[in-house]
């Protein structure tokens, strides 16, 4: 039977109340040492000898935390790091520069914010994503799970990744890392990131990254066809137009550490992409022609200063504006097969309608502000601050009755947290509350029937309230125990709201998102002579109202966003890690999810087909191991070979609702299973580096995201420099 709201809340409240007044004892009055910020801004206590990582995962909130920089000889995207962490998948809809999806605890897709360096990675553009981001430009990942802190001033439902940048971490010297890779389909990807430091305190930080491929890899068991047979057989066939090439520029200006400021930058940046579209949501669905492209340019100020007009304060603030183009073409009255092949028809290869060239100008404004008072060396209060306002002026030249609109999405998020730090830093506590405004303009009318656009014409406003709690109590460094809970608000996106133009139909009477999120976890390290092991369990519930829901139409090989009016997600999850003598690194974890349709009865009284139903195309049950080994000096001193393996297994699962159909004849993702495997040798105390990868080396068929399929067995390599 799953425990209700009100049963788990009580819990969790006494919990909490038992390990805050095992913080008032006497103990109490012990002053911590050092600055309360440095615990904040980490996310966790400091304490000597962890790494950043290791003390955002012993932190009051759940959160994964990657080191990303002994991955960065790697030839992988940060989305493919990042879907080999417990409680998180990521799931691709093809090769190169496709679209994917990211599930953390079982919620998904939009629910789950993005950042980098706390700001929201939409300030780059659209076309800017974990896939092609680059590698050397990051530090370290943090993944927060069902509860966000307040600093990122979101409207997360399911949580956030935040990407830290190396410039974020404060690092004084000159470098320069550049790096070129090359791999099967085609592919092309070469990174450059650089700072210099001039002497009267300027620092200039310039950022290059391109990304290439055909992703013309072999789709097995395609229908075709067969003129002997007189009927359809499965076949194997290329990928014949799923091209993408993306190119993000940037650079960074500023100072740092003045009597003004900690930090001041001014940031500018450049994003082009573009990508061949092969495929809707459905394989069988062939398109040849239609493509779409995108430019972003932004510019950004940053301003940091702890101590400000006082030694209690610290104020942050952040200004941006994002001017982000696209631009769909579909106008081919052509049917394709997989053989390339095509009849003329008298409708487009998408939406099977009228020739489109459809242009959206999607302008993003972001402004931010935090402030922290520090009330006593264990008290810290923190307010903030964040607007964001998203425009969807579109318009088509080729498709006359196509109606031009200008809407207007925005957002205003308010924070109010206060942190506590007892026991000589073992207990820490955090109380917040978060206050979302929503703003729609809506000037769109077509296809009412389907975008239920005339039934929200207009202006509205409306706002919602969101608060929570997290607590973490250290009984020793084998065990320790954390809780949290937050009633969260997620607003829908102007993709979930207005469509992509393309493969998403817009759907403007969909509702924000609630839940109550609730966590239990432990976790602790084990030392003995070279040894480490340390170790992370997890339980999780999430008690979803108007859950946003992506529904697949398999006949037209569209998609649109939809509420589901009650979804309860429960789950587990486990990671170990070894390791011995920084020389073998062992990983492991699992994570099983169950996320249920709970809504009973429809609106008209009758009974629900899909009550219990698994929310379909979403994993449920799947698992990751991972083992390294160093070899250091092998041919001279300062060298280093690593040798590298990696296994996936996802628990196949419905690309549809259980209760409609034929459950023996439903279409379903299959169980995948997906080793890789790495060597990476490092010479001149790592300036010189090359890496071999090879992905899928058993060439499995793996089927992802709405039954996509993914590319089978391809080989990278890769040469990077770095000076320092």
């Amino acid at each position: 039977m799953v425990p209700t709201f009100n049963d788990m809340r009580m819990r969790t409240i006494t919990l909490l109340l038992l390990m805050a007044l095992v913080g008032s004892l006497p103990a109490q009055a012990q002053k911590r040492k050092g600055h309360m910020k440095d615990s904040v801004a980490l996310g966790g206590v400091t304490v000597v000898g962890k790494s950043k990582t290791q003390r955002l995962r012993e932190g009051a909130f759940t959160v994964n935390a990657i080191d990303v920089r002994r991955m960065v000889n790697s030839v992988q995207s940060l989305s493919n790091i990042i879907d080999h962490t417990a409680g998180v998948k990521v799931r691709e809809q093809g090769g190169v520069g496709s679209d994917f999806d990211l599930s953390i605890n079982g919620m998904s897709g939009n629910s789950v914010r993005y950042f980098i360096d706390g700001i929201p990675l939409d300030t780059k553009g659209s076309g800017v994503t974990l896939s092609n981001l680059p590698l050397n430009l990051v530090d370290h990942v943090e993944i927060y799970k069902g509860v966000v802190p307040t600093w990122l001033s979101s409207d997360a439902l399911g949580g956030a990744v935040n990407i830290v940048t190396r410039s974020a971490t404060g690092q004084q010297k000159n470098y320069l890392d550049a790096s070129y890779g090359v791999g099967s389909f085609h592919t092309h990807k070469a990174d450059f990131n650089a700072q210099l430091v001039l002497k009267n305190g300027l620092f200039i930080r310039p950022t290059v990254s391109y990304n290439y491929s055909k992703n013309d890899y072999m789709m097995r068991d395609v229908e075709l066809w067969d003129e002997a047979e007189r009927k359809y057989l499965p076949q194997d066939r290329r990928r014949f137009h799923d091209g993408y090439n993306a190119i993000l520029a940037q650079v960074e200006v500023g100072v740092s550490h003045t009597s003004w400021a900690d930090n001041f930058f001014l940031t500018a940046s450049y994003n082009h992409t573009h990508k061949d579209i092969q495929t809707g949501q459905m394989q069988n669905k062939v398109v040849g022609m239609a493509e779409r492209s995108g430019n972003a340019t932004s510019l950004a100020a940053t301003y940091q200063k702890r101590h400000f007009l006082s030694d209690r304060f610290d104020v942050k603030a952040y200004l941006s504006h994002t001017w982000d183009n696209a631009l769909t073409t579909d106008t081919a009255y052509r049917k394709y097969d997989w053989n390339g092949d095509y009849i003329l028809t008298s409708r487009n290869e998408i939406t099977g309608r009228a020739r489109t060239r459809r242009h959206f100008k999607r302008p993003l404004t972001i402004v931010r502000a935090d402030l922290s008072y520090h009330l006593a060396a264990e008290h810290l209060l923190s307010l903030s601050y964040a607007l964001s306002r998203t425009g969807n002026n579109r318009w088509d030249e080729v498709d006359k009755t196509f109606e031009p609109s200008n809407d207007a999405l925005a957002k205003h998020i308010v924070g109010l947290n206060y942190t506590q730090s007892l026991l000589d830093e073992r207990l820490h506590n955090t109380f917040f509350l978060k206050d979302y405004i929503n703003h729609l303009s809506i000037e769109q009318t077509d296809i009412p029937s389907v975008t239920n656009s005339r039934d929200v014409m207009g202006s509205s406003t409306k706002n919602h309230f969101g608060y929570g709690v997290g607590s973490r109590l250290v009984l020793s460094e084998p065990l320790a125990l954390k809780a949290s809970f937050e009633h969260s608000v997620r607003l829908p996106l102007a993709r979930e709201l207005l469509g992509n133009g393309t493969t998403i139909y817009a759907n403007v009477a969909l509702e924000p998102e609630q839940s109550n999120n609730v966590n239990l976890g432990l976790f602790g390290t084990l030392r003995w002579g070279d040894h480490t092991l340390s170790y992370e369990a997890n339980g999780f519930l999430r008690f979803v109202d108007k859950y946003i829901q992506p529904q697949i139409s398999e006949k037209e090989g569209m998609m649109q966003y939809v509420n589901v009016p009650a979804v309860h997600i429960k789950g587990l999850e486990a990671e170990v890690r070894y390791d011995y003598q920084q020389r073998l690194q062992l990983m492991g974890n699992v994570s099983w999810q169950d996320a249920r349709d709970r809504q009973r009865y429809k609106s008209d009284g009758k009974p629900s087909v899909t009550f219990n139903n698994h929310v379909p195309n979403r994993p449920w049950f799947f698992a990751t191991a991972e083992a390294q080994y160093t070899l250091p000096d092998l041919f001279q001193n300062g060298d280093r070979l690593r040798l590298g393996a990696a296994y996936q297994w996802v628990h196949w699962f419905f690309l549809s609702w259980e209760g409609y159909g034929a459950r023996d004849t439903k279409a379903r993702i299959p169980t995948k299973h997906e080793v890789d495997a790495s060597l990476t040798y490092s010479w001149h105390r790592d300036r010189y580096n090359l890496s071999l990868e090879c992905q899928n080396v058993l060439n499995a068929t793996i089927y992802d995201n709405y039954k996509l399929q993914k590319p089978g067995r391809a080989l990278f390599a890769k040469f990077r420099l770095f000076i320092n």
